[in-house]
């Protein structure tokens, strides 16, 4: 799980090397491309975008995960050639849908595409309406999806593109009331932290009724039994995100599911022109880097990856928990971001500091360090507090803890200590 990078003879040494330098000396790109380094220019520092340590997770607005160095070269390797993409949707869908152990696969521009595109095909299979009728004639037709209240989301949007009516149901019997002969899809968030009905009652009701079911797992990896676990439970599509807990790029994702559904998908996906995915284009480089971050993870184990991830907390939890007025300990949501997250409880008036004020310090320093925004609320799954601190550490790259756990040690004992001067 650690990064590398470079190359054992760099460019610039080849081309002084004999003819090869006349060669680069007539062609003024090749020069170009010698003078820069084996690992290319750094577009970062030339933009002046400052690069971060993510001790907070696999948020999107923080660029989510960083690639393995496997999944790097796949995508590099991708980027030299050419292919027809339809042969390559379809390529990597059956080697997929093998490896996940489902009837198909299909690979998006992130999981809110999935969720487009798999309300698509329920339409579409639903009505028998071709890609360039959605959205624009869907309110005409069966059109509605069921939701639980305690589900509804910020995703709701991605369902919305096709033109949906979204029902909202609480208990076992809205549900089975709600579910109609306009019934399309049901959409059930996993991670939601509340819902009277469970996965086995809302499966089991919609198929009743013969209305498939959409399950969101985005960011449901680990474990990494996941990817197989809820198509195996008879959901009929479920989408993953491709940049969080899978480690593929950030704008790939995963829908999975059934054949019929998953060809439905891919019609109402780019590169076919008339579709609500039309602008979901997935590239060559992504679809690759997407089969290349499975075949990655499905060579690690849970546990290893478990040791490793607290391995890096113990480290930041010893350097801050004897400094007075905090106390430390690690939680690990059940489900979302299923990792070991270190949450510090700090007494901000006899610190003088705030969780935030903590933050915004590690933000504004260098190297600039991202705490998770959990940090000094009373929410989002992981406190109950806003006297908070919250990090994770399974985003950091090798040796970053030991960082983290300086500058957040300097930082709470500083304040203190001038306070008392």
């Amino acid at each position: 799980m650690t990064s590398g990078n470079g190359f054992a003879l760099s460019r610039r040494r080849f081309l002084s090397c004999g003819p090869a330098a006349a060669l680069a000396a007539a062609t003024p790109l090749r020069a170009a491309a010698a003078a820069t380094s084996p690992a290319g220019e750094d577009y970062y520092a030339k933009l002046g975008v400052q690069p971060i340590i993510n001790a907070a997770g696999t948020y999107t607005y923080l660029t989510a995960a960083v690639m393995p160095p496997s999944v790097r070269r796949a995508v590099d390797q991708a980027a030299h050639h050419p292919v027809r993409l339809k042969d390559l949707q379809k390529a990597s869908g059956e080697y997929l849908a093998r490896k996940l152990r489902c009837e198909a696969a299909l690979v998006s521009s992130g999981a809110s595409a999935a969720l487009t595109l798999a309300t698509a095909a329920c339409i579409a299979k639903a009505n028998g309406l071709p890609p360039e009728s959605i959205p624009g004639a869907v309110a005409g037709h069966k059109n509605e999806v069921v939701v639980q209240k305690a589900h509804r989301y910020e995703y709701d949007h991605a369902m919305q593109l096709c033109n949906v009516a979204i029902k909202q149901v609480v208990s076992l019997g809205d549900y089975r009331a709600a579910l109609s002969d306009r019934t399309v899809m049901t959409n059930f968030f996993n991670a939601a932290e509340g819902g009277e009905i469970g996965r086995e009652e809302w499966l089991r009701a919609a198929h009743e009724h013969g209305v498939p079911c959409h399950l969101d797992a985005a960011a449901d990896v680990p474990p990494i039994e996941n990817l197989w676990k809820y198509t195996g439970m008879g959901f009929d599509l479920v989408c993953f995100s491709g940049g969080k807990g899978i480690r593929g790029p950030q704008n790939a994702g995963l829908l999975l599911g059934r054949k019929d559904l998953i060809e439905l998908a891919a019609l109402n996906d780019n590169p076919n022109s008339d579709a609500v995915g039309r602008g979901m284009k997935v590239a060559k480089e992504q679809i690759v880097g997407m089969v290349a971050a499975v075949d990655w993870l499905l060579e690690q184990s849970n546990e290893s990856m478990e040791t490793e991830f607290v391995r890096r907390t113990t480290v930041i939890q010893r350097a801050v928990e004897k400094v007075p007025f905090v106390k430390t300990r690690i939680f690990t949501p059940p489900i979302a971001n299923h990792v070991p997250h270190l949450i510090i409880d700090i007494d901000s008036k006899q610190l003088g500091i705030t969780p935030l004020q903590v933050a915004e310090q590690l933000r504004n320093g260098t190297p600039s360090i991202e705490l998770n925004p959990a940090t000094g609320t009373d929410g989002r799954g992981l406190t109950e507090t806003p006297n908070s601190i919250v990090l994770s550490t399974w985003m950091l790259e090798d040796g970053e803890e030991h960082t983290v756990a300086a500058r957040l040690r300097a930082v709470l004992t500083k304040t203190r200590i001038d306070r008392h001067t």
